[in-house]
């Protein structure tokens, strides 16, 4: 902590962080996220499309050039701290972004922004920042965890679904995604299980679903994890009398090719989808996949999203964000197309954003995608809100 303190006084000192910076001084960034391990393809997706949303915006940020800090969290806290504190204190980034996993999330943002650092989330999106600890210079642009669990709740409950087993992770994430559901779905959790992060063999799991018999499975499994559980979850012959229901992290592009057939008529809660039909969305999608010759997931989605939200904030303001007070208000009410359509930051700086049913189907090439169905939730305002007292600045 008081190594961040000495260097944020040293910028001030310095004048980094004044507000008299140049046009030609870059935008500093600290692009933090998980490129290796299971994980790895989660970052790598969301970088791509960090960068194709900063050449929709020819390379800047506010007009200004920007220069990019790239780190590997590899899905652990305490890596993503020390790579974080050499962002803040060697690279004097301005933004820090890409962060994959919550765990990590909740190790580095609070001494980024108590170094002065805006933490613009373009994926995790842990309750805490949500709620009690929301923060002036925090921003989700992607989600908050438990809000894709709690649209498929009710869209279970719509249907008249009446027992289901839940599972995931033992993480932050894991915990909120199905906090999220068990706070809608009105029927009766016949299971309820936390296994091990980064595990790859869930056959007790599987035995442990037959013998409860449900209607449906919810779960959520990222990148290697949702794989191997859906491979076997097939294997099984459970798909039948039990559908998968998730968000849609756990059957979206950065999976749907390494879990092909398996994976069909699982269903998820999504705020996007490759399949999305408005113009600067197929736009998205046809530049994405020309430029890295494979559909995008909603993780490239929220990194392009991310990328024009920091343009559209940074232009209000002349370029100028060192200018916090100035950046946070602009960020607060940045314009800006979204691919998802309809969005707007909430007060707790979380998203205010749509919900639709996607099942996974094949397309006319053969490849497994998310089908948009139906919208199930409108203007989604997460749980945790209400508990944001947001400082003053």
């Amino acid at each position: 902590m008081m190594r961040f303190r000495t260097a944020f006084a040293a910028a001030l000192l310095c004048g980094t962080f004044s507000v008299a910076a140049r046009a030609e001084d870059p935008v500093k960034i600290g692009f933090l996220s998980t490129f290796s391990g299971p994980g790895a393809a989660l970052g790598q997706e969301v970088l791509d499309g960090f960068k194709l949303g900063l050449e929709a915006s020819g390379g800047k940020i506010g007009g200004r050039p920007v220069e990019l800090f790239q780190a590997d969290d590899q899905a652990k806290p305490d890596v993503g701290r020390q790579q974080a504190d050499k962002m803040v204190e060697r690279d004097k980034i301005n933004v820090l972004t890409g962060v994959i996993f919550s765990n990590v999330m909740l190790a580095v943002a609070k001494p980024a922004l108590d170094a002065g650092v805006f933490v613009v989330s373009a994926n995790a999106g842990p309750s805490q920042y949500a709620g009690a600890q929301c923060n002036p210079h925090y921003f989700a642009v992607s989600f908050q965890n438990d809000s894709g669990a709690e649209a498929m709740g009710t869209y279970l409950n719509a249907k008249g679904v009446k027992k289901i087993y839940a599972l995931a992770p033992n993480y932050p994430a894991g915990k909120d995604f199905i906090a999220g559901f068990k706070r809608t779905f009105k029927g009766e959790l016949v299971g309820e299980k936390y296994t091990t992060f980064g595990q790859l063999d869930y056959a007790a799991e599987i035995a442990e679903i037959r013998a409860a018999n449900p209607q449906g499975v919810f779960f959520f499994y990222p990148g290697g994890m949702g794989v191997n559980f859906v491979k076997q979850y097939d294997q099984a012959g459970l798909k039948k009398t039990a559908p998968l229901y998730g968000p849609s992290f756990s059957v979206d592009q950065t999976v749907l090719p390494a879990m092909g057939d398996a994976a069909l008529g699982a269903y998820s809660a999504a705020f996007w989808a490759e399949t999305w039909d408005n113009p600067q969305s197929k736009k998205f999608v046809a530049d994405f996949e020309a430029k890295y010759h494979r559909i995008p997931s909603s993780y490239a989605s929220d990194g392009y999203d991310t990328a024009l939200v920091l343009d559209a904030a940074a232009k209000a303001i002349g370029g100028k964000i060192e200018d916090k007070k100035a950046f946070r208000k602009a960020l607060e009410t940045a314009k800006f197309t979204s691919l998802r359509g309809n969005f707007k930051f909430d007060t707790n700086h979380y998203p205010i954003q749509d919900y639709y049913l996607t099942e996974i189907v094949k397309d006319p090439k053969g490849r497994p995608i998310m089908q948009v169905r139906e919208k199930i939730d409108s203007d989604h305002r997460d749980a945790y809100v209400s508990q944001c007292k947001m400082a003053a600045e």
